[in-house]
């Protein structure tokens, strides 16, 4: 199997997982995978999204055990890759009792007391398919520690636990340093699990974080948007398994239906063939129209959070856009 092929399976499998647990019938979709690329992608990622179109998903899936098994070694393999390519330290560690992964850039030793990123991986809130990928790349071009909270998963810990964990985490950090000081990141579940923070966090009256990085996600998991419609996607078992009996119209579940005025500085990504390109779309213009610093930023012809798993021109430029936005938000807060 090809680097791509298996990179993109993983991505797929992250997705989906839940769904495994959660069986019904999907609705149909068109196969936009075989759409012929635009020449406004780069030959390597048309050749990363030919592998992918090219790998078919499992079926049935296979438990979710043994998925973990595999997307935990992916991560380690593609994490050992980015850790040389971008000379940074990774570790393990717990903080307020909740497992961690702390990556440092090239001479930083410690969280010390100054500026820090939080991330919230993404993978259907059921896997960790990005606590190395979607950090090690941000924490190189920031020059700051990420704390990568490897909160607990669903089916076997519902929400709020994943929320409990990433709020007991942010806590812990805003002890050593003012919240304008921390900045929150993440993709995909990791995107909603980012904007169920700030909500609990506004909701119980704490002061913002200094930017919020919103990287494809859904901030309103009650309602599917049009392109959840039409594009290759898990579908919604994956939102089921998370909230367990917890309404999905809750204004923290889904920070849309409740006020987001005071939201911090929001960086909302996508892609124009990210099923999630909809709900990012829908909170970015919600962010704005209540006076949030809110930007969105789409890239074209590429699939859903290809910057986690694709080693593509585009996914350098993705990062190097999340990094810019979160350092100069965390610059200017502590000025």
């Amino acid at each position: 199997m090809t680097r791509y092929k298996t990179m993109f399976l993983a991505a797929l499998l992250a997705g989906a997982c839940s769904a495994s647990a959660f069986a019904q019938t999907a609705a149909p979709t068109l196969n936009m995978q075989n759409w012929p690329l635009p020449d406004t992608v780069s030959p390597e990622g048309k050749a990363a999204t030919a592998a992918a179109a090219a790998q078919a998903m499992p079926d049935p899936l296979p438990p979710i055990a043994d998925i973990r098994k595999f997307i935990d070694a992916m991560q380690g393999a593609m994490g050992t890759e980015l850790q040389k390519r971008y000379d940074v330290r990774v570790e393990a560690s717990t903080i307020a009792g909740v497992p961690v992964r702390i990556v440092y850039p090239k001479g930083v030793n410690a969280l010390g007391k100054g500026p820090v990123l939080l991330n919230l991986h993404g993978g259907g809130f059921a896997i960790d398919s990005g606590s190395l990928t979607e950090t090690i790349p941000i924490a190189a071009r920031t020059g700051l520690p990420v704390v990568a909270v490897l909160y607990r998963l669903a089916p076997e810990h519902p929400y709020p636990a994943a929320l409990d964990d990433a709020l007991a985490v942010y806590q812990a950090l805003e002890k050593d340093r003012k919240a304008n000081r921390i900045a929150v990141f993440g993709t995909s579940a990791g995107a909603c699990l980012s904007g169920q923070l700030v909500a609990k966090l506004q909701g119980l009256g704490r002061p913002m974080p200094a930017a919020l990085g919103f990287l494809s996600g859904s901030a309103d998991l009650s309602v599917r948007g049009d392109s959840e419609s039409w594009m290759p996607g898990p579908g919604f078992d994956w939102v089921a398994a998370y909230a367990g009996a917890t309404p999905m119209i809750d204004p923290i579940l889904s920070p849309i239906r409740g006020d987001v005025s005071r939201f911090p500085p929001t960086l909302l990504m996508t892609s124009s063939r990210d099923f999630l390109l909809s709900p990012t779309s829908i909170f970015a213009r919600a962010l704005h129209e209540k006076g949030a610093d809110a930007r969105l930023v789409v890239f074209d012809g590429l699939p859903h959070a290809f910057w986690a798993y694709m080693a593509i021109p585009e996914s350098d430029q993705a990062n190097e856009i999340v990094a810019r936005f979160l350092k100069e938000k965390l610059d200017a807060a502590g000025k």
